[in-house]
């Protein structure tokens, strides 16, 4: 049986780096998803959400959603919801934002210095000193550089969503995170 047949709630979030982030954090904090019959499910990007909302939701599948998303994504998702007769409201229908995306609310939680120690735990502090380097990064905020330097290389964001949540205080987590954790 897959996780959707067992299903009775499914976070919707963009990306795998979105799921990382979330399975880790349910993790740290001692969630049981599968206990709690919940799933969270990668779409591939926002402008997939109508899709997965036509059939997970009230239509479908009709299991209980909830989701994810970027700051600049938000109108993918209220459009989605609004088409499939749910509201336009986000959060009453258990759908949250990150101010810009989720590694900004990390690195907010986090602070620079400790997502830079956990980058060199991850021994690529001299690659993050090369990209910082790089023309296009110098004079930059250190914390849009660290944004830019976790979606350079193919999988960096999703084990970085991973880490970055596994050094997280539980009283830092950033609060769209627990939000969405919260309607499994």
């Amino acid at each position: 049986m897959s996780e959707l047949e067992r299903a009775r709630t499914v976070i919707l979030v963009e990306g795998a780096s979105d799921r990382a982030a979330l399975e880790a954090l349910a993790a740290r904090l001692g969630l049981d998803l599968s206990a709690r019959r919940t799933v969270v499910v990668s779409m591939g990007g926002a402008t997939n959400i109508h899709r997965f909302v036509e059939r997970l939701g009230p239509r479908g599948l009709g299991l209980r959603l909830g989701g994810l998303c970027d700051a600049g994504e938000e109108h993918h998702f209220r459009a989605a919801l609004g088409r499939s007769g749910l509201g336009t409201e986000l959060e009453p229908q258990g759908f949250h934002v990150c101010v810009a995306d989720l590694e900004d609310e990390l690195i907010r939680a986090l602070g620079v210095a400790e997502v830079e120690r956990v980058i060199a735990e991850q021994d690529e502090l001299r690659s993050l000193r090369t990209f910082r380097n790089q023309p296009a990064q110098r004079g930059r905020p250190a914390d849009q550089q660290l944004r830019r330097f976790l979606g350079t290389t193919s999988g960096r964001k999703i084990r970085y969503g991973r880490v970055l949540v596994e050094a997280l205080e539980p009283t830092l987590v950033p609060e769209p995170l627990v939000r969405a954790l919260d309607r499994g």
